[in-house]
């Protein structure tokens, strides 16, 4: 499989502060990576730099599908190929959910509305909505909006899909009904990375799990092995004490 995300020695640093320090990462396309670790410790700026809504001039290169992620004009085609799903939904709240999704396919692809309102449609019943529709962003639970986020994302046909932290900011009986979603996601070749504090979907979904910790990846292997015999002491520390929680 070739890598479809290529991370060579990127820094990222805040003033004297370094969120990020000599990241080195490659995914490959299809693969499904959940990243892992203590709040704070560089997860959310390392996917946040993948599509540059962070910079990270203070050194590295990232690569998307060969497209160095740099500002410029090849920062609108990576942005193409990579959509984003976070923490809190950004749906626009006076559009309705099936203008929402419309949206990026009519303005970015010069998609026709016909055929932007018919992928959207059809994205809403895969994400299990349809029905909500004509609704605006407000009148929908939690979990229904980022299922909405999920599919405008979607729309854009992107070849990766980040997802930072997409449960934490919903009450716990939704979170189920989002990561069904990414569940049925993850087996269709997407390629995903997601940050996320959700220890049994990581374990269940990912084939890759990277355990980060002080702006670094510490660990990274298959599931079982971070999970039932993680190498590191940090890895160690940090499992025991969400598991055990």
């Amino acid at each position: 499989m070739r890598n479809i995300i290529e991370i060579e020695n990127v820094a990222k640093f805040y003033g004297d502060f370094a969120a990020l320090t000599d990241i080195d990462l490659n995914i490959t396309e299809g693969e499904v990576v959940c990243v892992i670790g203590p709040s704070g410790s560089g997860k959310s700026t390392l996917i946040r730099c993948i599509n540059l809504l962070e910079t990270y001039a203070e050194g590295g290169t990232i690569r998307v599908d060969g497209i160095p992620v740099q500002p410029g004009p090849n920062l609108d085609q990576v942005r193409a190929e990579v959509g984003m799903v976070f923490q809190s939904f950004n749906l626009f709240p006076h559009m309705s959910v099936l203008k929402n999704i419309m949206l990026a396919p009519m303005r970015v692809r010069k998609s026709s509305s016909k055929d932007a309102a018919a992928k959207a449609l059809d994205l809403l019943k895969r994400v299990g909505i349809s029905e909500q529709a004509d609704k605006f962003p407000g009148q929908l639970s939690g979990g229904q909006q980022q299922r909405v986020a999920i599919a405008r994302a979607l729309a854009m046909e992107p070849r990766v899909l980040l997802f930072d932290e997409p449960t934490s900011a919903l009450d716990p009986e939704m979170v189920g009904e989002v990561l069904d979603v990414m569940r049925t996601l993850a087996g269709t070749g997407v390629t995903m990375i997601v940050v996320t504090h959700e220890m049994g979907f990581a374990r269940q979904v990912a084939d890759r799990v990277i355990f980060m910790n002080g702006g670094q990846i510490v660990e990274a292997g298959p599931p079982e092995q971070i999970f039932d015999a993680p190498k590191e002491e940090r890895t160690r520390d940090f499992l025991s004490a969400v598991l055990n929680h």
